[in-house]
Protein backbone atom coordinates (compact mmCIF):
# COMPACT_ATOMS: atom_id res chain seq x y z
CA UNK A 1 0.00 0.00 0.00
CA UNK A 2 1.73 3.25 -0.98
CA UNK A 3 1.19 6.73 0.77
CA UNK A 4 0.19 10.35 -0.90
CA UNK A 5 2.88 12.40 -2.10
CA UNK A 6 4.23 14.72 0.24
CA UNK A 7 2.29 18.07 0.63
CA UNK A 8 4.67 20.81 0.40
CA UNK A 9 2.95 24.28 0.04
CA UNK A 10 2.48 26.13 3.19
CA UNK A 11 -1.23 26.28 2.24
CA UNK A 12 -1.45 22.13 1.86
CA UNK A 13 0.58 21.86 4.81
CA UNK A 14 -0.70 24.53 6.84
CA UNK A 15 -4.64 22.93 6.31
CA UNK A 16 -3.39 19.41 7.27
CA UNK A 17 -1.81 20.61 10.89
CA UNK A 18 -5.47 22.90 11.15
CA UNK A 19 -7.52 20.53 10.85
CA UNK A 20 -5.63 18.32 13.39
CA UNK A 21 -5.69 21.98 15.87
CA UNK A 22 -9.58 22.16 14.97
CA UNK A 23 -10.91 18.86 15.53
CA UNK A 24 -9.35 18.36 18.27
CA UNK A 25 -11.00 21.95 20.08
CA UNK A 26 -14.41 20.66 18.24
CA UNK A 27 -13.94 17.07 19.90
CA UNK A 28 -12.96 18.81 23.44
CA UNK A 29 -16.25 20.67 23.58
CA UNK A 30 -18.46 17.30 22.00
CA UNK A 31 -16.64 15.22 25.09
CA UNK A 32 -16.88 17.47 28.02
CA UNK A 33 -20.93 17.67 26.67
CA UNK A 34 -21.35 14.07 26.43
CA UNK A 35 -19.77 13.58 30.19
CA UNK A 36 -23.01 15.32 31.35
CA UNK A 37 -24.80 12.74 33.76
CA UNK A 38 -22.22 9.79 33.27
CA UNK A 39 -20.32 8.05 35.78
CA UNK A 40 -17.22 8.50 36.40
CA UNK A 41 -15.74 5.58 34.88
CA UNK A 42 -17.26 6.49 31.79
CA UNK A 43 -16.44 9.91 31.59
CA UNK A 44 -13.09 8.75 32.02
CA UNK A 45 -13.34 6.01 29.57
CA UNK A 46 -14.66 9.03 27.09
CA UNK A 47 -11.76 10.84 28.14
CA UNK A 48 -9.57 8.52 27.12
CA UNK A 49 -11.35 7.81 23.50
CA UNK A 50 -10.42 11.93 22.66
CA UNK A 51 -7.17 11.66 23.81
CA UNK A 52 -6.65 8.77 21.62
CA UNK A 53 -8.41 10.13 18.96
CA UNK A 54 -5.81 12.78 18.59
CA UNK A 55 -3.04 10.85 19.19
CA UNK A 56 -3.75 8.71 16.47
CA UNK A 57 -4.17 11.60 14.55
CA UNK A 58 -0.88 13.06 15.00
CA UNK A 59 0.27 9.72 13.91
CA UNK A 60 -1.16 10.12 11.08
CA UNK A 61 -0.71 13.59 9.87
CA UNK A 62 2.96 13.72 10.75
CA UNK A 63 3.94 10.47 8.89
CA UNK A 64 1.96 11.40 5.57
CA UNK A 65 3.92 15.41 5.93
CA UNK A 66 7.25 14.09 6.42
CA UNK A 67 9.79 16.85 6.90
CA UNK A 68 9.74 19.14 10.55
CA UNK A 69 6.24 17.64 11.76
CA UNK A 70 7.53 14.50 11.65
CA UNK A 71 10.42 14.82 13.07
CA UNK A 72 8.60 16.23 16.11
CA UNK A 73 6.82 12.85 16.10
CA UNK A 74 10.34 11.03 16.38
CA UNK A 75 11.02 13.28 19.17
CA UNK A 76 7.64 12.14 21.37
CA UNK A 77 8.13 8.61 20.24
CA UNK A 78 11.73 8.81 22.65
CA UNK A 79 9.54 10.54 25.67
CA UNK A 80 7.09 9.67 27.64
CA UNK A 81 5.44 12.89 28.05
CA UNK A 82 2.00 11.42 29.21
CA UNK A 83 0.08 12.96 26.09
CA UNK A 84 -2.07 9.70 26.72
CA UNK A 85 -3.45 7.59 29.78
CA UNK A 86 -0.88 4.95 30.95
CA UNK A 87 -2.70 1.87 30.20
CA UNK A 88 -2.46 3.04 26.82
CA UNK A 89 0.78 4.62 26.61
CA UNK A 90 3.35 2.03 25.10
CA UNK A 91 0.74 1.54 22.40
CA UNK A 92 0.86 4.97 21.42
CA UNK A 93 4.89 5.15 21.84
CA UNK A 94 4.83 2.24 19.38
CA UNK A 95 2.26 4.01 17.10
CA UNK A 96 4.70 6.79 17.04
CA UNK A 97 7.85 4.47 16.86
CA UNK A 98 6.59 3.50 13.61
CA UNK A 99 7.67 7.11 12.27
CA UNK A 100 11.28 6.03 12.22
CA UNK A 101 11.05 3.38 10.54
CA UNK A 102 7.94 2.52 9.28
CA UNK A 103 6.35 5.45 7.83
CA UNK A 104 3.78 5.76 5.01
CA UNK A 105 5.37 5.07 2.23
CA UNK A 106 5.78 7.12 -1.30
CA UNK A 107 4.79 4.80 -4.12
CA UNK A 108 8.10 3.16 -6.33
CA UNK A 109 7.76 5.23 -9.50
CA UNK A 110 8.25 8.35 -8.00
CA UNK A 111 10.94 7.40 -5.82
CA UNK A 112 12.53 5.90 -8.95
CA UNK A 113 12.07 9.38 -10.23
CA UNK A 114 14.38 10.95 -8.26
CA UNK A 115 16.99 8.67 -8.08
CA UNK A 116 17.17 8.26 -11.72
CA UNK A 117 17.06 12.08 -12.24
CA UNK A 118 19.77 12.88 -9.33
CA UNK A 119 22.06 9.98 -11.10
CA UNK A 120 21.76 10.89 -14.42
CA UNK A 121 20.76 7.08 -15.60
CA UNK A 122 18.32 4.53 -15.47
CA UNK A 123 18.36 1.85 -12.26
CA UNK A 124 18.98 -0.98 -14.44
CA UNK A 125 22.63 0.82 -15.60
CA UNK A 126 23.10 2.10 -12.05
CA UNK A 127 22.25 -0.86 -10.25
CA UNK A 128 22.99 -4.57 -10.25
CA UNK A 129 19.74 -5.16 -8.86
CA UNK A 130 16.77 -3.00 -6.97
CA UNK A 131 14.30 -3.84 -4.52
CA UNK A 132 11.25 -1.81 -4.98
CA UNK A 133 9.82 -2.39 -1.26
CA UNK A 134 11.33 0.18 0.37
CA UNK A 135 13.53 -0.77 3.98
CA UNK A 136 12.66 2.30 6.01
CA UNK A 137 10.82 5.27 5.65
CA UNK A 138 12.32 8.40 7.43
CA UNK A 139 11.58 11.84 7.92
CA UNK A 140 13.03 13.19 4.51
CA UNK A 141 13.57 10.23 2.48
CA UNK A 142 12.99 6.33 2.00
CA UNK A 143 15.87 3.49 1.82
CA UNK A 144 15.91 1.03 -0.83
CA UNK A 145 17.65 -1.88 -0.74
CA UNK A 146 20.39 -2.95 -3.87
CA UNK A 147 23.09 -4.37 -5.23
CA UNK A 148 26.30 -2.66 -7.22
CA UNK A 149 27.77 -4.44 -10.53
CA UNK A 150 30.42 -5.93 -8.55
CA UNK A 151 28.11 -7.35 -5.72
CA UNK A 152 28.18 -4.99 -2.93
CA UNK A 153 24.85 -5.03 -1.48
CA UNK A 154 23.87 -1.67 -0.50
CA UNK A 155 21.54 1.12 1.01
CA UNK A 156 20.09 3.99 -1.19
CA UNK A 157 18.59 6.79 0.34
CA UNK A 158 16.32 8.78 -1.63
CA UNK A 159 14.88 12.30 -0.64
CA UNK A 160 10.69 12.07 -1.04
CA UNK A 161 10.03 13.94 -4.59
CA UNK A 162 9.47 17.70 -3.36
CA UNK A 163 10.99 16.75 0.41
CA UNK A 164 12.93 20.65 -0.15
CA UNK A 165 9.61 22.31 -0.51
CA UNK A 166 7.98 20.64 2.35
CA UNK A 167 10.43 21.60 4.88
CA UNK A 168 10.23 24.99 3.57
CA UNK A 169 6.61 25.38 4.06
CA UNK A 170 7.08 23.70 7.66
CA UNK A 171 9.18 26.36 8.17
CA UNK A 172 7.00 28.80 7.34
CA UNK A 173 3.85 27.27 9.57
CA UNK A 174 6.00 27.40 12.60
CA UNK A 175 3.10 28.98 14.50
CA UNK A 176 0.78 26.68 13.70
CA UNK A 177 3.64 23.76 14.13
CA UNK A 178 3.41 25.08 17.59
CA UNK A 179 -0.05 25.75 18.40
CA UNK A 180 -0.83 22.31 17.44
CA UNK A 181 2.27 20.88 20.09
CA UNK A 182 0.89 23.11 22.71
CA UNK A 183 -1.96 20.92 22.94
CA UNK A 184 0.05 18.04 23.61
CA UNK A 185 2.93 19.34 25.65
CA UNK A 186 2.09 22.77 26.89
CA UNK A 187 5.87 23.08 27.93
CA UNK A 188 6.93 22.94 24.24
CA UNK A 189 9.28 26.00 23.85
CA UNK A 190 10.17 27.77 20.52
CA UNK A 191 13.89 27.21 21.01
CA UNK A 192 13.20 23.39 20.35
CA UNK A 193 11.81 24.49 17.48
CA UNK A 194 14.66 26.51 16.31
CA UNK A 195 16.88 23.80 17.09
CA UNK A 196 15.29 21.40 15.13
CA UNK A 197 14.30 23.68 12.00
CA UNK A 198 18.39 24.14 11.79
CA UNK A 199 18.90 20.84 11.51
CA UNK A 200 16.27 19.19 9.45
CA UNK A 201 17.88 22.03 7.32
CA UNK A 202 21.10 19.90 7.18
CA UNK A 203 19.53 17.09 6.95
CA UNK A 204 18.82 17.60 3.43
CA UNK A 205 22.87 18.36 2.15
CA UNK A 206 23.19 14.26 1.12
CA UNK A 207 26.47 14.98 -0.38
CA UNK A 208 28.00 16.55 2.87
CA UNK A 209 26.26 13.27 4.43
CA UNK A 210 28.11 11.30 1.88
CA UNK A 211 31.65 12.58 3.02
CA UNK A 212 31.06 12.73 6.42
CA UNK A 213 29.73 9.24 6.66
CA UNK A 214 32.59 7.71 4.67
CA UNK A 215 35.17 9.90 7.13
CA UNK A 216 33.25 8.16 10.12
CA UNK A 217 33.40 4.76 8.41
CA UNK A 218 37.00 4.58 7.92
CA UNK A 219 37.71 5.92 11.39
CA UNK A 220 35.64 3.27 13.14
CA UNK A 221 36.82 0.70 10.74
CA UNK A 222 38.43 -1.38 12.90
CA UNK A 223 36.45 -0.83 16.34
CA UNK A 224 35.91 -3.98 18.05
CA UNK A 225 31.76 -3.01 19.08
CA UNK A 226 30.73 0.12 16.52
CA UNK A 227 29.97 0.06 12.82
CA UNK A 228 29.12 2.30 10.98
CA UNK A 229 28.26 1.30 6.77
CA UNK A 230 30.43 2.95 4.10
CA UNK A 231 29.71 5.47 2.05
CA UNK A 232 29.71 5.61 -1.73
CA UNK A 233 30.35 9.63 -2.55
CA UNK A 234 31.10 8.76 -5.84
CA UNK A 235 27.50 6.71 -6.53
CA UNK A 236 25.59 9.50 -4.89
CA UNK A 237 23.69 12.51 -5.59
CA UNK A 238 22.48 15.63 -3.95
CA UNK A 239 19.27 13.80 -3.72
CA UNK A 240 20.24 10.31 -3.01
CA UNK A 241 23.12 8.53 -0.72
CA UNK A 242 24.42 4.76 -1.28
CA UNK A 243 25.70 3.04 1.26
CA UNK A 244 26.94 0.17 2.70
CA UNK A 245 24.16 -2.39 3.35
CA UNK A 246 24.42 -3.85 6.92
CA UNK A 247 21.65 -6.60 7.52
CA UNK A 248 21.13 -6.75 11.61
CA UNK A 249 18.60 -6.69 14.34
CA UNK A 250 16.10 -3.33 14.23
CA UNK A 251 15.97 -1.87 17.70
CA UNK A 252 12.22 -3.65 18.36
CA UNK A 253 14.03 -6.79 18.24
CA UNK A 254 16.89 -5.38 20.18
CA UNK A 255 14.27 -4.15 23.19
CA UNK A 256 13.38 -8.24 23.03
CA UNK A 257 16.56 -9.46 24.00
CA UNK A 258 17.83 -10.20 27.61
CA UNK A 259 18.44 -7.74 30.25
CA UNK A 260 22.33 -7.98 29.41
CA UNK A 261 22.62 -8.06 25.76
CA UNK A 262 20.66 -5.17 26.07
CA UNK A 263 22.61 -3.28 28.47
CA UNK A 264 25.64 -3.90 26.25
CA UNK A 265 23.88 -2.73 23.82
CA UNK A 266 23.11 0.64 25.81
CA UNK A 267 26.08 0.85 26.65
CA UNK A 268 27.17 1.39 23.54
CA UNK A 269 25.05 3.78 22.59
CA UNK A 270 26.03 5.96 25.31
CA UNK A 271 29.61 5.97 24.20
CA UNK A 272 29.10 6.74 20.83
CA UNK A 273 26.67 9.27 20.82
CA UNK A 274 27.64 11.04 24.21
CA UNK A 275 31.47 10.20 24.45
CA UNK A 276 32.55 10.80 21.41
CA UNK A 277 31.93 14.58 21.95
CA UNK A 278 34.34 14.73 24.72
CA UNK A 279 36.70 12.16 23.56
CA UNK A 280 36.92 13.10 19.81
CA UNK A 281 35.03 16.56 19.93
CA UNK A 282 33.04 15.18 16.93
CA UNK A 283 29.63 13.30 17.03
CA UNK A 284 26.54 11.76 15.46
CA UNK A 285 23.57 14.46 16.78
CA UNK A 286 20.52 12.42 15.90
CA UNK A 287 20.14 9.47 18.12
CA UNK A 288 17.10 7.28 17.93
CA UNK A 289 16.35 4.04 17.70
CA UNK A 290 15.80 3.67 14.28
CA UNK A 291 19.59 4.69 13.82
CA UNK A 292 20.50 1.60 16.07
CA UNK A 293 20.97 -1.72 14.53
CA UNK A 294 22.30 -5.13 16.05
CA UNK A 295 25.13 -6.98 14.13
CA UNK A 296 25.18 -10.92 14.48
CA UNK A 297 28.97 -10.40 15.61
CA UNK A 298 27.56 -8.27 18.49
CA UNK A 299 28.88 -5.44 16.74
CA UNK A 300 26.27 -2.21 17.17
CA UNK A 301 25.93 -0.43 13.71
CA UNK A 302 24.81 3.18 13.51
CA UNK A 303 23.70 4.96 10.47
CA UNK A 304 22.03 8.64 9.42
CA UNK A 305 25.13 11.01 9.79
CA UNK A 306 22.93 13.98 8.00
CA UNK A 307 23.08 15.82 11.73
CA UNK A 308 26.90 15.51 12.75
CA UNK A 309 28.60 17.97 14.45
CA UNK A 310 32.17 18.91 15.24
CA UNK A 311 32.67 21.44 18.53
CA UNK A 312 35.61 23.63 19.08
CA UNK A 313 37.54 21.65 22.14
CA UNK A 314 36.75 24.94 24.31
CA UNK A 315 33.41 24.51 24.44
CA UNK A 316 33.75 20.46 25.20
CA UNK A 317 35.97 21.27 27.98
CA UNK A 318 33.12 23.85 29.56
CA UNK A 319 30.72 21.15 29.19
CA UNK A 320 32.62 18.91 30.94
CA UNK A 321 33.94 21.23 33.35
CA UNK A 322 30.52 22.18 34.31
CA UNK A 323 29.54 18.42 34.56
CA UNK A 324 32.73 17.78 36.54
CA UNK A 325 31.39 20.57 39.12
CA UNK A 326 27.76 19.57 39.10
CA UNK A 327 29.01 15.64 39.54
CA UNK A 328 31.27 16.65 42.61
CA UNK A 329 28.60 18.74 44.32
CA UNK A 330 30.42 22.38 43.97
CA UNK A 331 27.43 24.43 43.46
CA UNK A 332 29.89 28.02 43.79
CA UNK A 333 32.61 26.80 40.99
CA UNK A 334 29.28 25.57 38.64
CA UNK A 335 27.11 28.97 39.11
CA UNK A 336 30.96 30.56 38.30
CA UNK A 337 31.37 28.68 35.33
CA UNK A 338 27.97 29.86 34.36
CA UNK A 339 28.38 33.44 34.91
CA UNK A 340 31.25 33.64 33.07
CA UNK A 341 30.60 31.79 30.23
CA UNK A 342 27.42 34.54 29.76
CA UNK A 343 24.88 31.68 30.47
CA UNK A 344 23.72 33.73 33.42
CA UNK A 345 23.34 37.11 34.52
CA UNK A 346 24.74 37.67 37.73
CA UNK A 347 22.28 40.61 38.37
CA UNK A 348 19.19 37.96 37.53
CA UNK A 349 18.95 37.04 41.29
CA UNK A 350 19.76 33.28 39.89
CA UNK A 351 21.43 31.33 43.01
CA UNK A 352 24.14 28.75 42.80
CA UNK A 353 21.49 26.36 44.36
CA UNK A 354 19.55 26.89 41.56
CA UNK A 355 21.84 26.85 39.36
CA UNK A 356 23.12 23.37 40.33
CA UNK A 357 19.40 22.15 40.72
CA UNK A 358 18.76 22.86 37.46
CA UNK A 359 22.12 21.06 35.56
CA UNK A 360 21.40 18.46 38.40
CA UNK A 361 17.84 17.83 36.95
CA UNK A 362 18.58 17.58 33.47
CA UNK A 363 21.86 15.52 33.82
CA UNK A 364 21.61 13.40 37.07
CA UNK A 365 21.02 9.76 35.12
CA UNK A 366 24.96 10.44 34.17
CA UNK A 367 26.08 11.70 37.34
CA UNK A 368 24.66 8.93 39.64
CA UNK A 369 27.49 6.72 41.06
CA UNK A 370 25.05 3.85 41.26
CA UNK A 371 23.71 1.23 38.48
CA UNK A 372 20.64 2.86 37.37
CA UNK A 373 17.61 1.39 34.91
CA UNK A 374 17.23 4.35 32.61
CA UNK A 375 12.78 3.90 31.79
CA UNK A 376 11.21 6.61 29.73
CA UNK A 377 9.74 8.12 32.71
CA UNK A 378 13.29 8.89 33.57
CA UNK A 379 14.35 10.52 30.54
CA UNK A 380 10.92 12.19 29.92
CA UNK A 381 11.81 13.85 33.62
CA UNK A 382 15.39 14.96 32.80
CA UNK A 383 14.01 16.68 29.25
CA UNK A 384 10.90 18.48 30.87
CA UNK A 385 13.08 19.83 34.16
CA UNK A 386 14.82 21.56 31.00
CA UNK A 387 11.97 22.54 28.93
CA UNK A 388 8.94 23.41 30.17
CA UNK A 389 8.51 26.70 32.15
CA UNK A 390 5.24 25.01 34.32
CA UNK A 391 8.52 23.64 36.83
CA UNK A 392 8.55 27.27 38.59
CA UNK A 393 11.44 26.26 40.87
CA UNK A 394 13.40 26.70 37.78
CA UNK A 395 11.78 29.30 36.24
CA UNK A 396 15.39 31.73 36.58
CA UNK A 397 17.46 29.50 34.99
CA UNK A 398 14.72 29.18 31.91
CA UNK A 399 14.98 32.68 31.30
CA UNK A 400 18.88 32.47 31.12
CA UNK A 401 21.08 32.38 27.57
CA UNK A 402 21.90 28.78 26.42
CA UNK A 403 24.67 29.87 23.73
CA UNK A 404 24.19 27.78 20.54
CA UNK A 405 27.27 26.00 20.13
CA UNK A 406 25.77 24.33 23.36
CA UNK A 407 21.88 23.31 22.39
CA UNK A 408 22.66 20.74 20.07
CA UNK A 409 25.26 19.08 22.31
CA UNK A 410 22.59 19.14 24.60
CA UNK A 411 19.78 17.87 22.48
CA UNK A 412 21.64 14.75 21.73
CA UNK A 413 22.42 14.25 25.35
CA UNK A 414 18.84 14.04 25.35
CA UNK A 415 18.06 12.19 22.82
CA UNK A 416 20.34 9.23 23.81
CA UNK A 417 18.89 9.37 27.32
CA UNK A 418 15.62 8.83 25.44
CA UNK A 419 16.55 5.81 23.09
CA UNK A 420 18.37 4.40 26.28
CA UNK A 421 14.56 4.91 28.33
CA UNK A 422 12.92 2.53 24.91
CA UNK A 423 15.85 0.29 25.50
CA UNK A 424 15.30 0.42 29.03
CA UNK A 425 19.13 -0.19 29.93
CA UNK A 426 21.12 -0.30 33.24
CA UNK A 427 24.98 1.09 34.07
CA UNK A 428 26.78 2.88 36.30
CA UNK A 429 26.17 5.70 33.33
CA UNK A 430 28.60 7.96 35.44
CA UNK A 431 31.48 5.41 36.10
CA UNK A 432 31.24 5.06 32.31
CA UNK A 433 30.97 9.06 31.51
CA UNK A 434 34.28 9.06 33.87
CA UNK A 435 36.37 8.03 31.33
CA UNK A 436 36.23 11.51 29.33
CA UNK A 437 35.33 13.59 31.90
CA UNK A 438 37.58 12.44 34.27
CA UNK A 439 40.41 10.62 32.57
CA UNK A 440 39.35 7.98 34.87
CA UNK A 441 40.49 4.34 33.51
CA UNK A 442 37.26 1.95 32.14
CA UNK A 443 35.55 -0.29 34.73
CA UNK A 444 33.69 -2.40 32.23
CA UNK A 445 34.84 -4.80 29.65
CA UNK A 446 34.02 -2.59 27.03
CA UNK A 447 35.32 0.38 27.92
CA UNK A 448 38.27 -1.62 28.08
CA UNK A 449 38.82 -2.57 24.63
CA UNK A 450 37.37 0.98 23.60
CA UNK A 451 40.85 1.85 25.87
CA UNK A 452 42.68 -0.44 23.81
CA UNK A 453 41.21 0.55 20.54
CA UNK A 454 42.11 4.47 21.17
CA UNK A 455 45.36 3.82 22.01
CA UNK A 456 46.19 1.65 18.96
CA UNK A 457 44.61 4.49 16.48
CA UNK A 458 46.64 7.25 19.11
CA UNK A 459 43.22 8.65 19.74
CA UNK A 460 43.82 8.17 23.85
CA UNK A 461 43.76 12.11 24.54
CA UNK A 462 40.02 13.77 25.57
CA UNK A 463 39.58 16.58 24.53
CA UNK A 464 37.15 17.15 27.41
CA UNK A 465 40.64 17.53 29.52
CA UNK A 466 40.79 21.07 28.10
Amino acid sequence: MTGKPVATSRLARGSKLGAVVAKQAVRKRRTKLSMIGRSAEVRARLADESILQLAEQLVLVLGQMKGLTMKLGQLLSLLDLELVPARHREMFRHRLATLFDDAPAVEFEAMRQVIEEDLGAPLTQLFAEFDPEPLAAASIGQVYRARLFDGTEVAVKAQYPGVDLAVSADLRNLGLLRVMMKQALPGFTSGVFDELRGSLEKELDYPLEARTQQRVAAMYADHPFIAVPRAFPELSGPRVLVTEYAPALGFEDIRALPDADRNRVGEIIHRFYVGSLFEFAEFCGDPHPGNVLLRADGKVVFVDFGLYKRMAPEHIAFEAACLRATAEDRCDELYRLMVGRGIIDADSGVTDQECYDYVLSAAEWSLTDEELAITPELASSAFLHAIDPRLSEFAGMRHQYLPPEHLFSRRTEFWTCGTLGQLRATANWHRISREWLFGDEPVTELGQLHREWKISNNLDTPVSAG
